[in-house]
């Protein structure tokens, strides 16, 4: 694979359940090696180690919601670059807007196609990180 291709992905996500379907669909179709977190905090902790080239945030979330946990990924020297693309139900025009301004890609609706998530992920990366 070329030098900025997208590879490794970071999900950060509380439910389990859509976590094991975007992992499937991630690695399976998409051929990412994507590491799982079920909060921000976690995160925090495993990003720095994990080296993702773009991270999949959920907006809402038990103790850190996504917008905060965007805003601590970015204080550390090692993810302060690392591309953001939000996945949430909340998708209203100004919704979305309010995520761009914090720095995110873009924003993929939930609830989500897994056939298609990972072609959508490389579009967003294509449009915006090559």
């Amino acid at each position: 694979m070329e030098a900025n291709s997208l590879q490794r992905i970071m999900m950060i996500e509380d439910d389990l359940d859509i976590q094991a379907v975007a992992q499937l669909a991630l690695e399976t179709l998409g051929g990412f090696t994507v590491e799982l977190c079920s909060r921000g905090h976690e995160a925090l902790e495993k990003a720095p180690g994990f080296g993702p080239d773009l991270i999949l945030l959920d907006v809402m979330m038990p103790g850190m919601d996504g917008p905060t946990t965007l805003e601590r990924l970015r204080a550390l020297p090692q993810t302060a670059r690392v591309p953001v693309v939000f996945m949430t139900a909340r998708v209203m025009p100004h919704e979305i807007d309010h995520y761009k301004t914090l720095g995110a890609l873009d924003v993929i609706r939930k609830p989500f196609d897994p056939m298609t998530l990972s072609s959508t992920l490389n579009t967003i990366w294509n449009q915006h990180c090559v």
